[in-house]
């Protein structure tokens, strides 16, 4: 039975169920740390409520979703190239584990992030932590662009839509400041 089996599809699998799982883990926890630095803003009475949910909820996506996917990821990543070692001689390849490493760095920044919010520190505005979530979303958009063209030359191309994206999304961002602004000032009136 083992023998008929195509290895490489289900390496494949794994991976994509781990990265797929891992982003949405990095979206959804930097979120929570955007609504825990809110919450730390509140009234005391609040306070004593959401910001132990909140702290729960960091720690349960970290435990329970995005080290758990990380390591499905890189377990799915790993033996796919074991069972393809010529992708290590690929440009795009190089430059895809180059991402990898800094994604893995960005994982471990939000994990410090999680724990000076429990000390009851606040590292970053709530919306420098929205422009910082955001940055897991170019790396998605140019890990998947390198692994579906394959090819280091349209890595200018991609570069190119990285760009493009990250300045729509911080334009974004300010119309949706701008917007949240305007409507607590209507809210106080």
């Amino acid at each position: 039975m083992f023998e008929t089996i195509q290895w490489h599809p289900v390496f494949k699998a794994i991976h994509i169920i781990g990265f797929v799982s891992w982003f949405a883990a990095l979206f959804y926890w930097v979120r929570i740390f955007i609504y825990h630095v809110e919450a730390q803003g509140k009234s005391e009475e609040e306070q004593k409520v959401l910001i132990p949910q909140f702290e729960l909820m960091e720690s349960r996506v970290y435990k329970v979703i995005a080290n758990p996917a990380m390591i499905l990821t890189l377990i799915g990543g790993i033996a796919m190239l074991i069972n393809q070692p010529f992708w290590l001689k690929q440009g795009w390849m190089h430059a895809k584990l180059g991402l990898l490493i800094f994604l893995v760095g960005y994982h471990h920044y939000c994990l410090s992030i999680m724990k000076k919010l429990a000390k009851g520190e606040t590292p970053m505005t709530a919306n420098k932590l929205r422009m910082f979530n955001e940055v897991a979303t170019l790396f998605l958009v140019a890990i998947v662009l390198l692994a579906v063209f394959k090819n280091f030359a349209n890595f200018g191309l991609v570069f190119a839509i990285l760009i493009v994206l990250g300045f729509l999304m911080n334009l974004g961002i300010k119309a949706y400041k701008k917007t949240r602004i305007k409507e607590e000032e209507a809210m106080k009136k």
